[in-house]
């Protein structure tokens, strides 16, 4: 997971992030987000695509990360179920 962040803060015209994020109420989503920094060791500052806003993230709550080709995002994505 560190390593796909990583990527896509390193190259963000290039690289976003979808993953599977579970809210503090057990809510499952499938979000995409263009990460902008770590906030600390456990959570990280996105421009969601989705909600078109900044978001935090916490890194325990996210599952089957992967890197997606930006161009290949137009917002506002749908927020998705798994």
């Amino acid at each position: 997971m560190i390593s796909a962040l990583i990527q896509a803060l390193r190259n963000p015209d290039e690289y976003v992030l979808e993953f599977e994020y579970t809210d503090r109420h057990g809510e499952r989503t499938i979000r995409i987000a263009s990460p902008i920094r770590f906030l600390s060791d456990d959570r990280f500052l996105a421009l969601c695509l989705c909600r078109e806003e900044p978001r935090q993230f916490y890194m325990h709550r996210c599952r089957n990360i992967r890197l997606i080709c930006a161009s290949d995002v137009l917002m506002p994505e749908p927020i998705r179920r798994p």
